[in-house]
């Protein structure tokens, strides 16, 4: 297969929840795609039960604007086939003090405030939509062997020797992407100072379809509401971030000191921790690239930027950048442009670079008000919660903006 050059029009390296949702958006159009991906593109839908160990530890909480885009690429039909856990209610409450705030969807007149969705279920569902397309041409198992950007596009030589051109690359290869490195953007990048600890975990009490958030000073603790085939209640899978060391203490402990040790920080809201799934533990960065953008080359999701979690917000950043990267080349297609033309993917950049960065300020801003231990600030944050929860006006905009609409 040597030096036999396969063209196509945009080729995307990554097939995760942002990699495919580009393709699927892309599919149906007069563009030759190409997802590039190294590890096994699977179509089969993930084994599931109703265990501790029948969900994935790995979730995302889908606002109404990322179920909007999903239900436009004809994706969110099969994925609620599967498994997916509406959620009516939010409570969060500051670990010291006795302020919290109550957010329903019943409020704003919606059926629900988002949906918790395992991620293989997500991915999955996007992989058998892009293999409905023609113009999609899935290539896996297949790594990255070198990158460059010519004068009239980029060129991908991947490791079994086949060289892919395209006048548009998108990285959509995750926090660490090789693309990103490889053409040298420009980061912003520092340490939360955070691990993240993730995992399905059973409770004694229902959850009442309601995500749960606490602030300790280690860090935010939440509790996602998960709904099983049976539409048992009593599963809700776990986002614990926390100083590392003390992170690293918790991963050391048994899965009963671990139960106890959570049901305790949680304050017991759902009861005892009957039951924990396989933890996982990641170090917590928050990113961001100068610019998205360059000739022939543009960045998405978490090759763009990455958030701490305690707000949900990771995925469906990435969804709206894929959203409005989509649109651009559409229109570019539709005005016969090029695709890698630098004015084409600035239109993207700029219709995504400002609100990515407004929500990554909020949550920096979040985690350090929830950090501080000294007492005016305690007092501040906690008469501040309660002055929200009670304005109902803001209550409800801070709600319909979070949700994406």
């Amino acid at each position: 297969m040597g030096d036999i050059k396969h063209n196509f029009d945009v080729i995307i390296v990554g097939s995760g929840i942002a990699g495919s949702a580009l393709a699927c958006a892309l599919g149906g159009s007069s563009m030759r795609v190409a997802v590039i991906e190294a590890q096994k593109i699977s179509t089969a839908w993930p084994e599931q039960n109703d265990s501790i160990d029948g969900f994935d530890a790995r979730v995302s909480a889908l606002t109404v604007a990322s179920q909007g885009f999903l239900q436009s690429l004809d994706v969110w039909p099969a994925i609620c086939e599967k498994r997916v856990s509406p959620y009516q209610h939010m409570h969060v409450w500051d670990a010291d003090g006795t302020a919290s705030i109550d957010f329903s969807a019943n409020d704003i007149n919606q059926p629900c405030l988002g949906h918790i969705v395992e991620n293989s279920l997500t991915i999955n569902a996007l992989a058998r939509r892009m293999t409905q397309f023609p113009n999609v041409q899935l290539i896996d198992q297949s790594k990255l062997e070198s990158f460059s950007v010519g004068g009239v596009g980029s060129e991908i030589v991947l490791d079994d020797g086949r060289v892919l051109t395209a006048p548009l690359v998108v990285a959509a290869d995750g926090a660490n992407s090789q693309i990103r490195h490889q053409a040298e953007f420009l980061m912003r990048e520092w340490d939360y100072n955070h691990k993240a600890i993730v995992a399905t975990v059973q409770t004694s009490k229902k959850h009442q379809q309601t995500a749960w958030q606490r602030f300790l000073p280690e860090g935010p603790l939440a509790f996602l509401p998960l709904q099983s085939s049976n539409f048992d209640e009593h599963f809700c899978s776990i986002v614990w971030s926390a100083t590392p060391q003390y992170a690293d203490n918790l991963m050391a402990l048994g899965d009963q000191e671990f139960c106890e040790n959570l049901a305790t920080a949680f304050e017991y809201r759902l009861g005892k921790i009957t039951a924990v799934g396989s933890r996982v533990c990641f170090p917590l960065k928050q990113r961001h690239a100068v610019s998205y953008v360059k000739p022939g080359l543009a960045l998405v999701g978490d090759a763009a930027h990455t958030i701490h979690p305690l707000a949900g917000q990771g995925i469906n950043l990435g969804l709206l950048d894929v959203r409005a990267l989509a649109e651009e080349l559409l229109r570019a297609e539709a005005r016969s442009l090029n695709f890698g033309e630098l004015a084409v993917l600035q239109r993207y950049e700029r219709r995504r670079k400002g609100s990515n960065l407004a929500m990554m300020a909020g949550m920096e801003g979040f985690k350090r008000l929830f950090e501080q231990p000294a007492l005016p600030v305690r007092w501040a944050r906690n008469t501040g919660m309660r002055w929200l929860d009670k304005t109902t006006g803001l209550k409800h905009q801070v709600m319909r903006k979070a949700m994406g609409l």
